[in-house]
């Protein structure tokens, strides 16, 4: 009778323990993502921030973790009143709506890159920065850059001639190493070294057909060439200033005009303040991948139980007692929802 008693309990307890370990697991990822935020607040007040738009692929990611959320609170529901056919396509929706989360957070973070924001990189052009060494005339004229933008006897560079220079550029990307580039330089596109031609014969540099380039010369090249094939200008963050993307100083916009960032009220940065800028790295796009991806492998993780139990669900050995597994996971899989909902939003409004 005891025994009979304890075997009925069983289902009961089991569901207990895993709901306890659940609900810890999710206490702890809770912490966890609290300190990322709380870091993430401390240090936008405290140094250079950048501040741009979303990629849009994070928002059809979301759409994706919600449509499965949903899709498998409709499921588990239905199981909870005996209808078990519906496990197998339940669980098999939600494992693919959720492979759509990841494949958009990618694409999300894809769109980043192509928009100038990486892990590691400075806010500003230092090093190699147009004007400081190189300039460039584009069929006899003097090209000028403003922003990230690229001017022509004032008229902006079209697509077209921004591709060009970046395909040619990108052959002088590692002068100072090796000695890939084999020339004749291009007839239409003149580099100038400290406004003078620079020319290129016997597999070496020139200024003045004569004066040939030393390492640092080539290695001020190198970098400038970078800058030009990733089709940059003053900031690594592609984009119009003020409109795709922001530079604050401790919590303030700053306002940027003839190459130059000023504070609102007008005055230009002092030497210090730009010195700090050339050394700052863009923290606040480093914070972003970290809290996204750190997201994204829970998801993952969670997306291999889901196809555990998928599999388990078409070859018949999840049974009934262990739709346990399947209630434990959803309560799971709706926290990594409303978790990714939450960051989104901290960092729609924050960043």
């Amino acid at each position: 009778m005891k025994q009979e008693y304890l075997k009925e309990l069983t289902p009961e307890v089991r569901e207990q323990m895993k709901r306890n370990l659940v609900y810890v697991a999710i206490f702890s990822i809770i912490m966890f993502f609290a300190g990322f935020a709380s870091a993430y607040i401390v240090s936008s007040g405290g140094s250079y921030w950048v501040k741009y738009n979303f990629p849009p692929a994070f928002y059809i990611s979301t759409g994706f973790i919600l449509l499965s959320s949903i899709v498998l609170q409709i499921f588990v529901s239905r199981v909870k009143k005996g209808k078990y056919a519906f496990v197998k396509l339940g669980v098999f929706l939600t494992f693919l709506f959720g492979v759509g989360f990841a494949v958009y957070q990618f694409k999300g973070y894809g769109q980043l890159v192509d928009s100038g924001a990486f892990v590691n990189s400075n806010i500003i052009v230092t090093e190699g920065k147009y004007g400081d060494y190189y300039t460039i005339r584009y069929n006899g004229k003097y090209m000028e850059v403003d922003g990230n933008e690229y001017y022509i006897a004032g008229k902006k560079v079209t697509p077209a001639q921004k591709e060009e220079l970046s395909k040619y550029f990108a052959q002088l990307d590692t002068v100072a190493v090796d000695s890939r580039f084999h020339g004749p330089l291009k007839s239409n596109i003149e580099m100038l070294y400290k406004n003078q031609i620079v020319s290129f014969k016997n597999d070496k540099f020139y200024v003045q057909d004569t004066v040939e380039l030393q390492f640092v010369d080539l290695d001020r090249m190198e970098k400038f060439a970078v800058h030009i094939r990733d089709k940059r200008g003053d900031f690594f963050h592609g984009g119009e200033y003020g409109k795709d993307f922001v530079i604050y100083y401790e919590g303030e916009e700053l306002d940027y005009k003839d190459r130059s960032l000023y504070r609102k009220n007008g005055g230009k940065l002092d030497v210090g303040m730009q010195l700090s800028l050339n050394g700052s790295k863009d923290v606040a796009t480093a914070y972003l991948y970290i809290i996204t991806f750190a997201h994204l492998l829970h998801v993952l993780v969670t997306l291999f139980y889901m196809l555990s139990l998928s599999i388990r669900s078409f070859t018949g050995t999840l049974e009934r007692y262990n739709y346990i597994s399947l209630r434990m996971g959803s309560i799971f899989w709706h926290f990594l929802g409303v978790l990714w909902v939450g960051l989104l939003l901290f960092l729609l409004f924050i960043h």
